[in-house]
């Protein structure tokens, strides 16, 4: 079976009609999910953590150097460098949902 990705367009006519069109229209959903975004985004990039209880934890993880392999010759390593990536950790009523 094939899954189908959900855009931020899908999620606010899902938004909007749950809620009901006389609370929120389509294009304010749309406007409050791209500022939660913006929102999340900028929190990261300040180096803080966001926690949505039950739902999950996004932080910053600071990934050490490593060697790696270059893909187009397999033989050959690479340095990688250290970087900043975002990790995210599922909460207790994501991981239920799994088992």
């Amino acid at each position: 079976m094939k899954v189908h990705n959900v855009s931020k367009k899908e999620l606010a006519i899902r938004v909007a009609q749950e809620l009901g069109r006389d609370v929120i229209n389509q294009g304010d959903a749309l406007r409050v999910i791209q500022q939660v975004l913006d929102d999340m985004m900028d929190y990261l990039k300040q180096g803080r953590t966001i926690e949505f209880r039950n739902f999950g934890v996004f932080e910053v993880c600071e990934r050490k150097a490593r060697l790696g392999r270059n893909p187009r010759r397999p033989g050959e390593e690479v340095p990688i460098p250290a970087h900043k990536v975002v990790a995210f950790r599922p909460g207790k009523e994501m991981k239920a949902m799994w088992g």
